[in-house]
């Protein structure tokens, strides 16, 4: 069926279906607080893991933005598709708690 666009590469303005960076925003303001803080935290929390990850025995002199920056712009295409997919993932979280 080529004339389905694949939902993981649609457009971002595409008005009936939206970007995953679109409908993580549309359903975190449609869940509770308390469910959406809860998940962000989870966030932050794996972002913190990563840096220390990252930074482990780097030294003192160590600039961990620069050296993230620098990945994104020499892999932007593989960190825009990541990007996509973590927005899908923690949309899927988000969702799979409002019936609980």
């Amino acid at each position: 069926m080529s004339y389905m666009k694949d939902w993981f590469t649609e457009d971002e303005d595409d008005i009936f279906m939206g970007s995953p960076k679109s409908k993580f925003f549309d359903i975190t303001r449609q869940a509770s607080a308390d469910v959406v803080e809860d998940e962000m935290d989870k966030i932050i929390e794996r972002y913190a893991a990563m840096e220390l990850m990252l930074s482990q025995g780097q030294g003192e002199e160590y600039d961990i933005n620069k050296h993230i920056a620098q990945y994104t712009y020499e892999n932007a295409d593989e960190v825009a598709r990541m990007k996509k997919g973590l927005y899908v993932e923690f949309t899927g979280e988000i969702i799979c708690r409002l019936d609980s």
